[in-house]
Formats: structure tokens, C-alpha cells, sequence
């Protein structure tokens, strides 16, 4: 499915009605099995076959059918039209027209000028206040705030409850298993302890995160306020002379930088479309909202939220910014070209397609973590594991006397002036180039290795396990209920609701002040501004490679290097002398 949904931004060429990323992805994989068929193919335009099947025009069904392969397609269509049934409620083929009319709409939205008002429909009014020239974007930038400090009060008390699963009863029964099996004290428990656990462990925690973050953007996708978000951010990048099509990849890039190269593809001009890909990597992708979340909790508990939300607010000025320089100096006199979108009518969002677009999103994530994350923390761990100085006892290595400490060390003092020389910081902002959400696999490796003092005997009670892992779980639950007001400002029971500091918390708390000189706060800030803005992942380089071409991926590599130290210096040195942090 991965594949499919890059392919639906990717796979279409020259003119063409975007139906959204659920129908697009249905057409994309009926396009597969219908190029696959030479004698459809040569017939019918893929594309146009594959919507007339959603659309389930009964003139198509009967010349499709006596084709070679041609029962197997329209069988296929009707797996399609139940799963967009399920998703929408309604048949797809009332979704198609709806979509193709709200793009006319939009067409002739930016093309007509009315002299006469018309009969205003409520979905009409709504949009006079939400689209308001002047409104319309400090609205949006509130509903985002909402956003964020919802994603940031629900997951919070279910990261410290998956945390402590993890490195209780999870951790237990795996040393217990290889005692059973006469594996204590060898490397492959420390493999498996304080490589893969520690690593992906770390990251699994801050699924909660991601899926609150997903939900709330699926509800206001479904409800249609998010096309108006589009709509209204569209007119300000007009204001400071970027492409309006450009939103679209730019949206995709808040979930990951990947697709949203691949979907610059739909900006007709190379120029735009390698402008759009310079700035699609100051969106804040999901993998860098785990790190947030983390320093945001240690190192700002009561405004955890908004600090997130400044961090999203901050990369899309500097993208704006950015922007404004390159069409200055880089893309002179290339004027924007109008941008036109589909407003769909507002709708009241179903469970079901809430659900499915929320899990899809996550699942998404656990993939990743369990491939390339675990590689990640397999090669961290070995490196960690290697000694260059003092034991040359394998896996049994202090991490500051290894290969991985050494070379952090060696990279340190670049950071030092930053606010976050600590060579444990700085390893996890280099292996945070396979993917930012291997920065918290790091410092959780790093910082916790030396603190997994494992007994010689653990007894494992899996009724007394149990009872606390479901324990554990109704507690988090009832702080995230009680958390709920704190959205919108209220906070109950203050006292007793604040987040329980976890042992990788307050060693990073520890070692930021200690770096900092007692100014943690303003280093933990100046470390996210470096993860906001500093080089994307290696696969995102990939992409930036085969769409935009070398030069500009080594361009982003350094560029965005470079931005980020001077950024984090900038926010650390300023706010010493203002006496911040």
C-alpha cells in the first residue's frame, strides 16, 4: 500500500483532476492490472478505464468483459468500489463527481468575478469566515495549535505507560527466556537488551504520539476544513511570491519528506519544481516529532504543546523565508502561476474512515520501525560495542570508551557553541541522519547502557506483569481524560497531573544543563532547532537526488547543515545574553 500511495502522486502525467490521496490510490492500482493486459491497454487510456470502472459505467462493463484478462479487472474494480464504499459511505461514483465539481468550482472560483451575489449555501457561508482574507489564516494557525496540544496531552501519560511496559515485563521476560536457554552474559543478550529493546523500544514508546497526531488531521481532513487550511495558506505564499501548487507537496511533507518529492512531479514548471523541493524539507516530516515531544516534556512540561506547535510555525516561516531569498537571487523573474484546488462540501467525519486513515498512517510507522530502525540500532549498538580504548572485552565496552563514543567525541565540539557538546548529542544528531526518529533510539542507547544493571536472577510473575501492565494502562487513560481540559486551557489537578520522569529523561535533563552551564532549557530549544532544520534523512536525499538532480541534493546537504548550526547558535548565544534558559 506504501507503494501505491507514493504512485498516486507520482504515476499521473500532464492534465489531470486529483480525487484525493483514497480514490487516487484505487485508480493507480487498477492502472497496474490493466497495463498489464496489452490488448485493454492499446484499447482504452488506463487512467480514463479505471475511473469509468469506479464510476461503474455499465457500457464500459459490457465492452470490457469478452477482453482477454478483462473479468479479472472488472472483479478487481469491485473490491475497489467496496473499499471506497466503506471508507465514504456513499458509492464512488457520487465521490468522483463530487470531487470533479469541486475542482470546476474551484477553477471558476479563481477565474469569474461575480457583480451579483448568489444564494449562499451554509457550506458557502462557513467559508466566508473560514476563507476570510484576513481571518482565514490566523484561524488556521489556531486549529493547528489545537492540533498540537491535543496530540501532545493525549499521548503523554500512554509514552510513560508503553515506556514502562517495555523496560519492565517486556525486558524481564526476555532476560528470564535466555537464562532458560543458558544465554545470560553473552553478546547476544546484549544484542537483544541494549541493542534492539533499548533501540526500537525507545521509538515504539512515542507511537501514541503519532497516532493522536494522525487522528486529529484525519478528522479535519474528512470534515473538509483542511482544503480550506490549503486554501487560505495558499493566498499568504502568493503574498510572498511562492507557487501556489506548491502546498500540496509542502502538506504531504508534514508526514514525510519522501512522498512529498516525488509529488513536486505535479508542477508543470522545473523551476517550481525545484524550488518546492528545497523548501519541502523545512516542513517538520512525523519522524522529528517523536524528538519534540521527548525535549518538549523533559524540558518544558506545562507548554509542551505550544513549544511543539512553534517548532512547525518556525519551519514554515523559514521555508517562507527561504522562498522569498531563492526566487530573489536564484528563480528571478519567475512569476507564481494561479493554483486551483477542490473545496469539497464540509461533512461530518465517519469512524470508520477516521479509523482507517489514523491506522494506515501508523502502521505505516511500525513498519519502518521494525526494518529500518532496527538496523539502525543494531549498527549503533555494534559501534557502541566495539573498543578502541580501555576494555577490549566485545559488548562489554563502556559507550564512551567505543568506536560510536570516539567518533561522537571527535564531532562534539562543533556543538559546543550551540549549547549541546556532549558527545552522546552528538552521535545521535549524525545517526539522525538515517532517520530523526533514530535520535531517540541513540540517546536511548547511549544514555541508557550504562544504567541496565541486570541482577543475576529475575524472578518473572506474568499474573503479577499482567496485573500491572493493564494497571498501568486505566491509570494513563484516566491522566489523559483529566488532561483534556488543558486544551483549551483549563488545567485540573496541576499538582499531581505532570508526566512521571522516566530514567532517559532525566539524564538528558542532567546532561543538557551540565553541557549548557545551568542553561538547559535554552540548549534543549537550540537542539530542536538544529533537528528542524538540519540535513533531511538519506532516503529523502535519495528522492531529492532523482527528482531535482545532484547539485541540489548536495545543496540541501550542506545548506541545510549550515542553516541549522548558524540557527541554533543564533537562538543559544542570543538567549545567554538575554538571560534566557
Amino acid at each position: 500500500m506504501t507503494g501505491i500511495h507514493s504512485l498516486a502522486y507520482t504515476k499521473r502525467s500532464g492534465f489531470s483532476i486529483d480525487y484525493g490521496r483514497e480514490i487516487e490510490e484505487e485508480i493507480v492500482r487498477i492502472q497496474q492490472l490493466i497495463e498489464k493486459k496489452p490488448v485493454i491497454q492499446q484499447k482504452f487510456p488506463s487512467r480514463w478505464l479505471a475511473i469509468k470502472l469506479l464510476e461503474q459505467d455499465e457500457d464500459i462493463h459490457k465492452k470490457l468483459q469478452p477482453l482477454e484478462g478483462g473479468q479479472k479487472i472488472l472483479t478487481e474494480s469491485q473490491e475497489s468500489l467496496a473499499h471506497l464504499k466503506v471508507v465514504f459511505g456513499e458509492d464512488s461514483d457520487t465521490i468522483l463527481a463530487d470531487r470533479r465539481y469541486g475542482w470546476i468550482n474551484g477553477l471558476v472560483r479563481e477565474a469569474v468575478k461575480h457583480t451579483r451575489p448568489n444564494q449562499m449555501t451554509i457550506s458557502d457561508q462557513i467559508d466566508q469566515i473560514v476563507t476570510n482574507q484576513y481571518i482565514g489564516v490566523p484561524l488556521f494557525l489556531v486549529m493547528m495549535w489545537i492540533v498540537f496540544m491535543f496530540t501532545t496531552e493525549i499521548s503523554t501519560p500512554y509514552i510513560d505507560w508503553i515506556e514502562g511496559v517495555i523496560s519492565g515485563p517486556i525486558t524481564n521476560w526476555l532476560i528470564a527466556l535466555l537464562g532458560a536457554f543458558g544465554a545470560r552474559g553473552t553478546w547476544g543478550e546484549s544484542l537483544l537488551v541494549d541493542g534492539i529493546i533499548a533501540g526500537v523500544g525507545g521509538i515504539l514508546s512515542f507511537v501514541p504520539v503519532l497516532f493522536a497526531l494522525y487522528l486529529a488531521l484525519a478528522v479535519l481532513e474528512d470534515s473538509g476544513y483542511m482544503a480550506r487550511g490549503a486554501f487560505v495558506m495558499d493566498n499568504l505564499m502568493h503574498v510572498f511570491g511562492l507557487h501556489g501548487k506548491s502546498f500540496v507537496p509542502l502538506v504531504i511533507g508534514f508526514g514525510c519528506t519522501v512522498p512529498a518529492m516525488y509529488a513536486t512531479r505535479t508542477l508543470e514548471s522545473r523551476k517550481d519544481r525545484i524550488l518546492t523541493g528545497l523548501l519541502v524539507p523545512f516542513m517538520s516530516c512525523g519522524a522529528r516529532l517523536p524528538v519534540y515531544v521527548l525535549f518538549a516534556s523533559i524540558f518544558f512540561p506545562n507548554n509542551s504543546g505550544t513549544i511543539v506547535f512553534w517548532l512547525y510555525l518556525i519551519g514554515i516561516l523559514m521555508a517562507i523565508t527561504a522562498g522569498i531569498l531563492l526566487r530573489k537571487f536564484v528563480f528571478k523573474g519567475k512569476e507564481p502561476s494561479p493554483f486551483v484546488m477542490e473545496l469539497p462540501s464540509y461533512r461530518m467525519p465517519t469512524l470508520k474512515a477516521i479509523w482507517m486513515h489514523t491506522w494506515e498512517r501508523t502502521s505505516s510507522f511500525l513498519k519502518k520501525a521494525s526494518t529500518a530502525i532496527m538496523v539502525a540500532s543494531i549498527i549503533i549498538w555494534l559501534l557502541l560495542s566495539i573498543p578502541v580504548t580501555g576494555s577490549a572485552n566485545f559488548a562489554q565496552v563502556s559507550p564512551e570508551n567505543s568506536a560510536f563514543g570516539k567518533i561522537s567525541e571527535w564531532i562534539s565540539p562543533i556543538f559546543n557553541p550551540l549549547g549541546f557538546g556532549e558527545w552522546q548529542m552528538s552521535g545521535a544528531l549524525v545517526s539522525g541522519l538515517s532517520g530523526k526518529e533514530v535520535i531517540i533510539t541513540t540517546l536511548a542507547q547511549t544514555y541508557g547502557i550504562e544504567s541496565n544493571e541486570i541482577t543475576e536472577n529475575i524472578l518473572v510473575d506474568f499474573g503479577k506483569d499482567i496485573g500491572f501492565i493493564l494497571k498501568s494502562f486505566i491509570v494513563a487513560t484516566g491522566d489523559t481524560i483529566r488532561s483534556l481540559p488543558r486544551i483549551i486551557g483549563i488545567n485540573i489537578d496541576a499538582a499531581d497531573n505532570q508526566p512521571e520522569s522516566t530514567h532517559l529523561m532525566q539524564t538528558i535533563a542532567r546532561s543538557f544543563d551540565s553541557s549548557s552551564q545551568g542553561h538547559g532549557q535554552l540548549a534543549a530549544f537550540s537542539f530542536m532547532i538544529f533537528v528542524l532544520l538540519y540535513t533531511p534523512c538519506v532516503v529523502a536525499l535519495a528522492a531529492e537526488k532523482q527528482e531535482l538532480g545532484s547539485k541540489w541534493m548536495w545543496f540541501t546537504v550542506f545548506g541545510q547543515a549550515g542553516l541549522a548550526w548558524v540557527a541554533s547558535l543564533l537562538v543559544f548565544q542570543a538567549g545567554k545574553i538575554l538571560g534566557l534558559g
